[in-house]
């Protein structure tokens, strides 16, 4: 395997390196679940090096590269098992006019298609408008906006989760036979329903994990906390623009339980600091991930022995939150 550093322990393996080149050492039909970022189609640039995605000139060439991501993925994938790509709508230009977008989830989802996934589902994570005006400055949140021009106007577009499964019948189904155990999220589980946690009756009536499900299954995720993230201050260095931002944990957190069963190996193959690899350990599966910047890939360390020493829930007040 062409990579730079590895760690490997008995609860994760982490490489420093391409992501491609570290799937090709991969066995087939293998992965329980993947759940990444991928680069934003040269929204943002990552490092200056030749094999990062987000070098691509131009927004058709991205999916060129990224094709070889997702047919890997597709290999080594179990059938039936799914991979949760978390994206959103990216600008044409990214000067904060307020230009028009290309539908990169949409192009995503052809991308999957082409290459044998089934597209499955489309999750929306809400982001509370002033909160994206004052992260990002964009003119087309601004109030005077509306009030000089509305047709300059815009939305604090959500993020997405879209769902794909591999073809095949799944050989080992990701059962909950208590129902659900956890709930990831800002809204406060009703007092009357904790008691049935870990119901081992009748699951019609497991009123905890029913209402942990409406939730889950709901297509607008509304209380996400934006700010449950890994640590990243020190993975910036002298390359980085002010955008970097891990994915939110709860997001993660949702995934690996909906479509992983404990002691599944979850992949993310754009790790960065470490997210998805952290909330994999946390859940009690096997995490893998690989990240090309050196700078990200040294947090991620960090981030993943404070995982393997049981984890700790971060103080956010002294993180600061760049980008959404």
């Amino acid at each position: 395997m062409a990579v730079d550093t590895q760690v490997v322990t008995d609860k994760y393996a982490i490489y420093n390196g391409d992501c491609v080149e570290v799937m090709e050492s991969m066995p087939d039909d293998r992965l329980g679940l993947s759940v990444y970022s991928p680069p934003f189609a040269g929204l943002y640039n990552y490092s200056s090096d030749e094999r990062d995605m987000s070098n691509c000139n131009g927004y058709e060439e991205f999916f060129e590269h990224y094709r070889f991501v997702v047919s890997e993925l597709a290999r080594i994938t179990m059938p039936g098992r799914v991979s949760a790509v978390h994206c959103m709508d990216v600008p044409r230009s990214n000067t904060g006019r307020g230009d028009t977008q290309y539908d990169f989830p949409g192009d995503i989802v052809r991308l999957h298609e082409s290459e044998g996934w089934g597209y499955v589902s489309r999750y929306a994570v809400w982001k509370e408008p002033l909160g994206v005006r004052n992260r990002t400055m964009s003119k087309q949140l601004a109030h005077k906006t509306i009030v000089d021009d509305a047709s300059k106007c815009g939305v604090a577009g959500a993020d997405y989760m879209l769902v794909f499964r591999a073809p095949g019948e799944n050989p080992e189904p990701i059962a909950n036979p208590v129902g659900l155990l956890e709930y990831a999220g800002e809204r406060k589980i009703p007092a009357d329903v904790l008691s049935y946690r870990g119901w081992t009756g009748k699951q019609t009536e497991n009123r905890f994990s029913h209402w942990i499900w409406r939730q889950y299954a709901s297509a607008f995720w509304d209380d996400i906390r934006i700010e449950r993230v890994l640590p990243y201050r020190e993975a910036r260095d002298s390359e980085d623009e002010k955008h970097v931002h891990p994915l939110q944990l709860d997001v993660i957190d949702r995934t690996v339980q909906l479509w992983s069963n404990p002691g599944d190996t979850v992949f993310t193959p754009f790790m960065g600091v470490g997210s998805e690899v952290y909330s994999a350990v946390m859940s009690g599966r096997r995490g893998v991930g690989a990240e090309l910047k050196p700078s990200y890939f040294r947090q991620a360390v960090k981030n993943l022995e404070i995982a393997s020493n049981g984890g700790v829930e971060f103080d956010q007040r002294e993180i600061e939150v760049t980008a959404a």
